[in-house]
């Protein structure tokens, strides 16, 4: 599970953010309401959701994308090679030389574990990885470039990774000794490794395979509440070797094939809960940027539920629907803004510094008329 990830130098963020999914001492009514909204895991208390709101352009799906693109890093840079960049771009509107980089905290197997990279737009100049196996931090490995010498100079190690330095030899500066030493069957490594590459969602996926039909089979009563809210008029379905048929509330003995005879927006929305199951079932974390998109408010609102009464999972999400900022839907500390500072860059901040702001107050109202920042200045479309 995550518990906080900084950026800095990604895309439109410039000055270091902070995504905080530490779930904040509130004591008021209306937080003990929403106990559902967050779970225990060991001494940590973390938020199950986590809303980005701002202005177009303001950088709230950047947020995302650097997350995505540092992930990306991870899982692949082993293949990457010379000449080839990194997929991201750092801030362009100020001449500076400060690296990019990436750091999140997070669980593993019940253990917290620091992950942490800097690098320019070609190569990594940094990358450290630490644990908290007994409670106290613990080194796994560190590397610096900018160090002159040998590999021996630029890397230190814990005792947790075998031969550490057999993998250092075949790290090049293009590629991240986690990603290498996963590849090189390093254990601790793979264990973080599949954690990036199998806890961390980012689309939705496609559709069904053989592997799915128990899924489904157990997911079958939540996938059919979610298609008859949409109206799609699919009262029951069946999936045997892949293939997935359909029936109707007109004829609910005439089978339709899936793939061919349903809609585009029906396909979406079942792939969609597809994915959102398998997230909810392996308390997973999910990313999704502009959550609105191909789903109606209603399910929308539906999904958030389906994450406050899981038992661990989390989604992070962008959105314009101000009618989710609701004081009895989320907690202050579950609401985040990005507003375009004054250079450029994106600024990231929770409601929860708002420190005058009382859960007893329109939040709707409150963000539309300017309050928090992160809307558009409507003024300049006044004359057009």
């Amino acid at each position: 599970m995550v518990l906080e990830i900084s950026l800095t130098n990604f895309f439109s963020i410039n000055e270091k953010v902070t995504l905080d999914l530490q779930a904040a001492n509130i004591q008021t009514r209306e937080a003990r309401a929403l106990a559902d909204n967050i779970f225990t895991i060991g001494k940590e208390r973390l938020l199950k959701t986590v809303a980005i709101y701002g202005a177009n352009a303001s950088g709230k799906s950047n947020i995302i994308k650097a997350v995505k693109a540092a992930v990306e890093m991870i899982i692949n840079s082993h293949n990457y090679n010379e000449g080839d960049g990194f997929g991201f771009k750092p801030f362009k509107f100020v001449d500076n030389s400060t690296p990019s980089e990436f750091y999140i905290r997070f669980i593993v197997n019940g253990i917290e574990h620091e992950y942490s990279f800097t690098c320019t737009a070609e190569e990594i100049i940094t990358e450290r990885l630490f644990y908290y196996p007994k409670g106290r931090k613990a080194l796994i490995f560190s590397r610096d470039e900018s160090i002159e010498g040998n590999k021996n100079e630029k890397y230190e190690f814990g005792p947790v990774i075998r031969r550490p330095m057999d993998v250092a030899s075949n790290t090049s500066r293009k590629t991240l000794f986690l990603s290498r030493a996963s590849q090189m069957d390093r254990e601790k490594a793979k264990e973080v490794y599949r954690w990036f590459n199998d806890t961390l969602v980012f689309s939705y996926r496609g559709t069904p395979s053989t592997n799915t039909d128990r899924f489904l089979g157990d997911n079958k009563a939540t996938v059919l509440r979610v298609l008859k809210a949409a109206d799609s008029d699919i009262v029951e379905f069946s999936v045997k070797d892949g293939t997935l048929t359909t029936f109707h509330r007109r004829n609910p003995s005439l089978p339709f094939d899936f793939n061919t005879e349903e809609s585009d927006g029906t396909r979406i929305l079942f792939n969609i809960m597809l994915t959102v199951m398998d997230v909810l079932r392996n308390n997973k974390v999910m990313f999704l940027d502009e959550v609105e998109t191909s789903l109606h408010t209603r399910l929308v609102e539906y999904l958030i539920s389906l994450f406050h009464n899981s038992q661990s999972a989390q989604l992070i999400f962008t959105t314009h629907n101000t009618h989710l900022l609701d004081m009895r839907r989320f907690r202050k500390d579950q609401i985040f803004f990005v507003n375009k500072r004054e250079d450029g860059s994106s600024d990231l901040y929770s409601l929860f510094d708002y420190k005058d702001f009382r859960e007893t107050m329109d939040l709707e109202k409150a963000y539309l008329q300017g309050r928090f920042d992160a809307v558009p200045f409507i003024d300049e479309f006044d004359h057009i």
